[in-house]
């Protein structure tokens, strides 16, 4: 590939934009905000000229509900050897192409399972995407060629190549994406109008769960309305159980010693269900979960203080799987979790502790 014409500048293209520029590639940038594309340039993401000629590869990156109206368009005019989306949801805009007659074999649509809570392109970056799956959805009429000019975007991009039915991603991203963005939302919007002092005693687990409703709402009015059937049912089931743990609860309030056993065996039931499928979450590097220990780390809000645990970890010759920080309520301090292999975890707590950390049994 040695050109491209990425339209729509915001967090998605302009990422793929500037990994593409890093390798070397011509890109041609544009957007329907044309300061949104400049900006995009003035990153290094590529050009705001048209290109003179057809390019190797039109990437689409407007939002779902106006994905089939903008290829449509590049394609009559011929724009590129190869086409490509990068919207959510991949069945709708497909069948949108067929029904205006399009000759399909030089197109393929795409989601890269990559994003932040901020959008544009002031917050894009060129390592957005690697590691992360990159969903192609290629029929038996898209031709090799193209097939192969996304694969070589999904190399440049450094992400892993997943081969799915389209109708089959939709099902899949309402259930790991978009279901569970509008069960954060609901759950953040307990928030909005509790007490202060409730709020102020809002702990990582809540942080967790309501991290995502931090997103564009105008995005993902048009992220679910292509993908609304899906997301619906979904919510439907957890309907359904939320209702049963309601009366599960309810029971528990019981001065009956009968029901508040069975109560007690309803929520055992979500509780153990959760503990089923949470297990089945891919762990680093998207392979089998694993289980590690927690060394739990007092430390000071004062610059520098992670780099020296992580340094000091290092000459423990102890390698840090993964990290989660805890800031404590009113005070300048917090608790460093670091997760290490079970092994691991005595002689990284020894070490710090040698190093003068305090460690949190």
């Amino acid at each position: 590939m040695r050109s491209a014409l990425v339209i729509g500048t915001g967090l998605i293209g302009t990422s793929a934009a500037l990994a593409l520029a890093r390798r070397g590639v011509v890109v041609h940038l544009a957007d329907h905000d044309p300061e949104q594309a400049r900006t995009a340039a003035a990153l290094g993401a590529g050009t705001e000229e048209a290109p003179d000629g057809p390019v190797d590869l039109a990437l689409v990156a407007a939002p779902p509900a106006h994905v089939a109206e903008v290829l449509a368009d590049v394609m009559r005019r011929g724009a590129a050897r190869g086409y490509l989306d990068v919207a959510s949801v991949k069945g709708g805009p497909r069948r949108e192409l067929e029904s205006m007659g399009l000759d399909l074999t030089g197109y393929i649509g795409t989601h890269p399972m990559s994003g932040r809570e901020k959008s544009g392109p002031l917050a894009a970056s060129a390592d957005l995407f690697e590691g992360r799956p990159w969903v192609l959805t290629p029929t038996r009429d898209t031709d090799t060629e193209v097939l192969n000019l996304a694969l070589e975007l999904v190399s440049h991009c450094r992400a892993v190549p997943v081969v799915m039915d389209a109708d089959a991603h939709d099902r899949a991203v309402a259930l790991v994406s978009h279901m569970p963005h509008l069960v954060s939302s609901l759950v953040a919007a307990r928030l909005k109008n509790a007490e202060e002092t409730a709020v102020r005693l809002c702990g990582q687990g809540i942080r967790d769960v309501t991290r995502i409703a931090a997103s564009d709402p105008r995005m993902w009015i048009d992220i679910l309305s292509a993908n609304p059937g899906p997301v619906a049912d979904l919510l439907s089931d957890i309907s359904t159980d939320l209702e049963e743990a309601v009366q599960a609860l309810r029971a528990l309030q019981s001065s009956d010693e009968a029901k508040r056993r069975e109560g007690a065996a309803g929520i055992e039931d979500v509780l153990r269900r959760g503990n089923a499928g949470q297990v089945r979450v891919p762990g680093k590097h998207g392979s089998a979960p694993r289980v590690y220990e927690v060394v739990a780390v007092l430390i000071d809000d004062q610059p520098g203080q992670l780099a020296r645990i992580f340094a000091d970890a290092g000459l423990a010759g102890v390698n840090i799987e993964d990290v989660r920080i805890e800031h404590a309520t009113g005070q300048q301090a917090g608790l460093v979790q670091l997760m290490v292999e079970p092994k691991a975890a005595p002689v990284l707590a020894s070490a710090l502790r040698e190093r003068g950390w305090a460690i949190r049994q």
